[in-house]
């Protein structure tokens, strides 16, 4: 008898099933999927024996292996600091938001009227960061503080004037965080930029400078006065970064008063668990002048067609994709999901709430100094927030504190042998306080103290000068100010999730991007306290589940790309791009060949490929495509002659961006490894390759993948997003290291994150995702995904033109239609489809990418026949109102198109001008009857947007 659990995880995940499977075979012409993959895939680069991850397990299953691992994390109470702290989630943001679906599945806004509500808790956050650093202009997060603190360097560096154009020197303190220092370096010499690391009150502010960066407070504590520099720096056209701890901007004085031209953080500690190391959103603010410069992007506010505000983001929107090589910066993922839980967090709180935590924070620290005040230890810090800097007499006393606080499972920070750092947080008590101070006094053979000694003290001393406390006023905006009970912003996160169209809604066919399923089994874990409250500093030996999962995930990983090592430190597919570039420049240096510095990248490419060579110190060398989509072959060996004696790589994104698998890429791979270069594959498409093909067997020799793409990770709005990087053997060793932790060889190069394994808390999402789906339902989400694909093709191709197929009529993962014949026969452009798929229930299929005036669609292998035939209908609808205005039946003008998407206000107002009916326009298919969407604001208007620039919070009369 079969005892096992029949209730398999594939069918859960997979939409069509095998009867539905079959009649969309029938519609595309093929007997079988085999039959079909065969004319697909070539099959000189067919997998032989397939992939061996074992076979899928069921969601009990998982989730008690998962268990398993975590229990073998330590968590212990942490006081290590160095920019990650211990922090309390309110439960209302974690349910209602980070557990939520309608939050965590949603794509980047780039369709913005169906993205209101996420732009809103956006537009908070950008104005609470504002708020706090004194900083006009913010985005709306990067990746962790160290990569903002890169980017910042980086827009600087751009921005010298013409006289400071041959300054190329960074000031950088020895006191900022070691782990930014780190990515700085990285980022730095690729570039030409020199990185000057002094103390700074050693700062000599010479003509070569062109900029500099301080922590505030130091990674010890300190607080520095910088006024003086900075006015001297302004003086000298020298441009002033500031990596500032938020929380401590709620007493501290803010940068942006005291001269800084940018501040860069992290904002973990306004309610995100550390997750051993993230992800959480980086924080970026400048000042107005720098709008055009500014990494990322910028939600701004606007108007719609009707006069009324409406946001949408602003100037940088994938910029990437217009600028490419001349891009300002790489950056494609920010944090949005994080960061709308910081946005919240404030919002919950408010300026009463966050001055408390932060002064309480402040307090212990203080109550912590005075109980130690009568020990045999120096405090070194004469101005602090929430950090000591003990110095005790001897190295045996240092040693002592440690053993003692290990038996009682605290950490603390050892700086030096007789140096300690003790960083206080939201979630310490005062009890917490006597037991750090009766681990100090019990090394040092002191007497302990009790609680009821606190109840003695009558007063602390101020534990900085007057000069530092903040005196404006910050999140004074309503929103800060209205939601303090639970009931009130569980209805607040409510009515701005359903301004939004998320897989809660419906399909959302955006191509290059994989909104496949997101599961529950999958995200359960991640809330789980053993993988969220780790200090990513920690010792190892209390990260044994972690190490665990990371060794396994990666064996998955190599297992199905054919590489040999992994890296999962990038926390973005765009990181993954410039990791695998910079792998490859060191493997060049390492070889005596650091003068190889060609990129050859194909027309067709992503934005970002082009913007991350450029950062990673590469010459780009655009590579042509033929009329059907595919890298010209002649083109590509043309250029790698040339080229041959600098040539470092080719990008290579497989199958290609066009949607088709290139019959001829095992030839471009030896064109380039004949010429001196390696390949990189760009993993973007890696959903179309499982279980069929690999990077390895194509000849790549590294490739990144999109874990949110994939691998099941949620889009989250525009982020978190993964982007590890697997690579051939030979590339191993240069895998990215880390200053605080040591992983890697001698001969890594530093690191590209400021955690050791990147975004680590969410890493079991895809791990369970392979571990559910086993080998066999891998190969078949593959299959499932061409072939609806393909459906999609064949249901839709005698109405739209489709541009591009591969040598047998077919396409992979995903298609592109053309749209630009309507706006000859009907004034119709490709933005008005997408815009009045909204009022059909949908989101757009990528608009535009990679060829203007087309829609790319991807359909994933998680949504059913019965999903996709209703996408079909409305696209088929579309294509015949569009019908309607060819042949005169509609106005050219005056039509659902031109003015979609319809708002239930515009539709049920007393005043209706247009030429067609309520009905039609707001009810246009059978589909929208049963479960109507409404877009919040009519079409907006970009333009304005960007003329009057407005990136905070405006009064909420405006948006009555």
């Amino acid at each position: 008898m079969n005892f096992e659990i029949s209730d398999k995880f594939v069918d859960r995940h997979i939409g069509p099933n095998e009867t539905e499977l079959a009649e969309m075979l029938n519609e595309i012409g093929f007997k079988s999927a085999e039959e079909l993959l065969d004319k697909i895939i070539h099959k000189t680069i067919r997998l032989e024996n397939g992939i061996d991850v074992g076979d899928g397990v069921s969601e009990l299953e998982l989730l008690t292996d998962l268990k398993n691992i975590a229990k073998k994390n330590k968590v212990f109470k942490n006081y290590i600091g160095l920019g990650y702290y211990p922090t309390i989630t309110p439960a209302v943001i974690q349910r209602n938001i980070f557990e939520n679906p309608g939050w965590y599945t949603q794509y980047t806004p780039y369709q913005a009227e169906i993205s209101q509500g996420r732009l809103e808790a956006l537009l908070n956050y950008q104005t609470m960061v504002a708020d706090l650093t004194a900083l006009p202009l913010t985005n709306a997060s990067l990746l962790d503080e160290a990569t903002a603190a890169a980017e910042a360097m980086f827009m600087f560096y751009n921005s010298r004037k013409k006289e400071k154009k041959k300054s190329n020197v960074f000031l950088v303190a020895d006191d900022i965080f070691p782990q930014t220092l780190d990515v700085l370096k990285t980022r730095a010499n690729p570039i030409g930029i020199e990185l000057r690391i002094v103390s700074v009150k050693d700062f000599q502010l010479t003509d070569d400078l062109f900029g500099m960066i301080v922590q505030y407070p130091n990674v010890d504590g300190e607080i520095i006065d910088y006024s003086d520099l900075f006015k001297r720096a302004e003086e000298k056209q020298i441009f002033k970064v500031v990596a500032a701890d938020i929380l401590s901007l709620a007493l501290l004085k803010p940068p942006g008063e005291f001269g800084a031209d940018c501040a860069v953080g992290s904002t973990q500690r306004l309610g995100i668990p550390m997750g051993f190391g993230g992800p959480h959103a980086g924080y970026f603010a400048t000042k107005e002048s720098f709008k055009r410069q500014v990494p990322g992007r910028i939600i701004g506010v606007s108007i719609d067609s009707q006069g009324n505000p409406a946001l949408r983001m602003a100037l940088q929107t994938r910029e990437q994709h217009i600028k490419r090589e001349k891009a300002t910066s790489n950056i494609c993922t920010a944090q949005v999901l994080l960061a709308i839980m910081a946005g919240m967090y404030a919002v919950y709180h408010g300026p009463v709430g966050i001055k408390n935590i932060a002064f309480r924070i402040n307090r212990l620290t203080t109550l912590l100094a005075e109980l130690l005040s009568n020990s045999n230890v120096e405090q070194l810090n004469e101005n602090y927030f929430d950090t000591l800097k003990l110095r005790f007499t001897n190295k045996d006393v240092a040693k002592s504190i440690s053993k003692i606080a290990l038996d009682k499972e605290v950490n603390l920070r050892y700086i030096d042998e007789t140096t300690i750092g003790i960083s206080i947080s939201e979630s310490t008590f005062t009890t917490d306080v006597v037991v750090i101070t009766n681990i100090i006094k019990e090394a040092m053979g002191e007497t302990q103290i009790s609680i009821d000694v606190i109840n003695s003290i009558s007063e602390l001393k101020k534990s900085f000068d007057n000069y530092f406390v903040r005196e404006s006023e910050y999140l004074t905006h309503e929103v800060f100010n209205l939601y303090r009970t639970e009931t009130e912003l569980m209805r607040y996160a409510k009515r701005l999730e359903n301004k939004d169209l998320s897989l809660t809604t419906s399909m959302i066919p955006l191509g290059s991007c994989t909104m496949k399923l997101n599961a529950t089994a999958e995200l359960y874990p991640v809330s789980w306290s053993e993988f969220t409250q780790l200090h990513p500093f920690a010792p190892l030996n209390q990260a044994e589940g972690y190490l665990e999962l990371f060794k396994e995930f990666e064996k998955q990983i190599c297992e199905i790309t054919g590489f040999a090592a992994a890296s999962l430190q990038p926390n973005s597919g765009a990181q993954g791009e410039y990791a695998g570039l910079m792998v490859i420049r060191e493997f060049h240096i390492n070889n005596g060949e650091g003068h190889r510095n060609v990129v050859l990248i194909p027309s067709s490419a992503h934005g970002t490929n082009p913007a991350s060579s450029v950062m990673a110190g590469n010459k780009v060398v655009i590579v042509a495509c033929d009329d059907y989509g595919n890298v010209s072959l002649e083109d590509l060996k043309l250029k790698a002659e040339e080229q041959k004696d600098n040539l470092s790589a080719m990008m290579l994104t497989y199958p290609s961006t066009h949607g088709v698998f290139e019959h001829k890429v095992i030839e471009m791979c030896k064109i380039v490894h004949e010429n001196g270069g390696q390949v990189y594959m760009d993993g973007a498409n890696m959903n179309a390759q499982v279980g069929y093909t690999n990077p390895a067997i194509i000849g790549a020799d590294v490739c990144h993948l999109n874990l949110h793409k994939t691998f099941a990770i949620p889009h989250g709005g525009g982020g978190p997003g993964v982007g590890p990087i697997v690579v051939a053997k030979h590339l191993a060793e240069y895998l990215p290291g880390h200053a605080v932790v040591k992983i890697g060889s001698e001969k890594s190069m530093t690191a590209v994150s400021a955690a050791p394994w990147g975004s680590a808390s969410i890493i079991p999402i895809s791990y369970a995702y392979i571990k559910m789906m086993g080998s066999a339902g891998l190969k078949e989400a593959t299959t499932t995904a061409i072939i609806n694909a393909n459906y999609i093709k064949a249901k839709l191709q005698k109405h739209y033109t489709v541009l591009y197929t591969g040598v047998n009529g077919n396409v992979g993962h995903e298609l592109i239609f053309d749209m630009r014949q309507f706006k000859i026969s009907a004034n119709v452009e490709v933005e008005d489809i997408a815009k009045r798929l909204m009022d059909y229930g949908y989101h757009a299929p990528t608009v535009s990418f990679p060829v203007g005036g087309t829609l790319m669609v991807e359909p994933t292998e998680s949504e059913s026949k019965t999903e996709l035939d209703k996408f079909c209908d409305a696209m088929i609808s579309i294509r015949n109102e569009i019908k309607q205005i060819e042949n005169e039946k509609m106005d050219r003008v005056d039509n659902p198109l031109k003015n979609a998407p319809h708002t239930i206000h515009e539709v049920i107002s007393n005043e209706w001008t247009h030429s067609y009916s309520r009905e039609v326009a707001a009810f246009p298919f059978v589909h929208s009857k049963e479960n109507k969407y409404w877009s919040p604001v009519s079409r907006i208007d970009n333009a304005y947007g960007d003329r009057n620039l407005i990136c905070s919070c405006l009064p909420l009369t405006e948006y009555e």
